[in-house]
């Protein structure tokens, strides 16, 4: 059985485990992926499970040189904790990822130092899609980058804010960086890659499932800075971003909505349980934020 090469032990690791894994990432801590890529194909976690056997099987079948080829190939690349432009921030998970796949301009990575995370539902008003372009217009105004999760409603809203003020903006997506989820925003995409950045902790042509949204809001919440939530129901997958933010000292703001509107129920709580400070303009906004430049 012929050995990998490190690039290839970090395709391997993101190609058999689903992100935020406690155990498997403090294993990648513990010995780094090459050495970890050897100990599962030697079978040395069998005993431990009862998927420990398929474990090694899919370890020991998996390509990890056509899939180096195909990263190459989708015009992604490889971002490691050995690199000096991996952002620090994310190493303040619980799991933090083994790696991340980057398409786009990479030296966005060198803006993270004033980073705001944009995140609300993907079925948003008027009113939230015009105060989520707002904010990000005028976030980067003041030369700070966007952060969202490239999904429908307020997401796209404030990535497409940033841009049309000329702004940088990072997606970080629940899917591959070369498989366009939603397809309707392929488009906005491609226009993020030109100046910004997709970021994904799967393989460039995985598709999403729901559980992958759920895991990589943790990645949003870590990278930037801060998390504004705009517009998100009482149960609404920005919430848990805004809880992962929390959890890892990261601030938390939210706008209000009409007390009539669903769709600000979730913003509404995060304000009432004190857990998200209450911010009205983008001045309001700057004002806590630019402390923590």
């Amino acid at each position: 059985m012929s050995g990998v090469t490190e690039a290839q032990a970090y395709l391997t690791l993101l190609g058999l485990f689903e992100g935020g894994s406690e155990r498997w990432s403090a294993l990648y801590a513990k010995y780094g992926a090459v050495e970890l890529v050897a100990r599962i194909r030697s079978g040395e976690y069998i005993q431990e499970s009862k998927s420990g056997a398929l474990l090694q099987q899919k370890a020991i079948d998996f390509d990890s040189e056509a899939k180096l080829l195909e990263l190459e190939k989708s015009g992604a690349y490889l971002i490691t904790r050995a690199d000096l432009d991996w952002p620090t921030a994310l190493n303040d998970l619980v799991a933090p990822p083994f790696a991340l796949i980057g398409r786009g301009d990479r030296t966005t990575l060198t803006e993270l130092s004033r980073s705001l995370a944009i995140v609300g539902t993907r079925n948003p008003t008027h009113y939230g899609v015009r105060v989520a372009g707002d904010f990000a217009a005028g976030a980067v105004d003041r030369d700070w980058l966007v952060v969202s999760g490239g999904a429908l409603g307020i997401d796209s809203a404030a990535h497409r804010g940033a841009l049309l003020a000329e702004g940088r903006t990072i997606a970080i997506l629940g899917c591959g960086v070369a498989t366009n989820f939603p397809s309707s925003s392929a488009r906005l995409f491609d226009e993020i890659r030109e100046s910004g950045l997709l970021l994904s902790e799967v393989l460039p042509y995985v598709h999403a499932i729901p559980t992958r949204f759920l895991i990589r809001n943790r990645l949003i919440a870590a990278i930037a800075r801060a998390t504004l939530v705009v517009e998100a129901a009482f149960r609404s997958g920005s919430l848990r971003t805004a809880r992962d933010a929390s959890e890892i000292f990261r601030p938390v703001f939210a706008v209000p909505g009409p007390i009539t509107s669903p769709t600000s129920d979730g913003c509404h709580r995060l304000i009432a349980e004190r857990r998200a400070e209450l911010v009205c303009s983008i001045g309001d906004l700057m004002e806590l934020l630019t402390p923590l430049a």
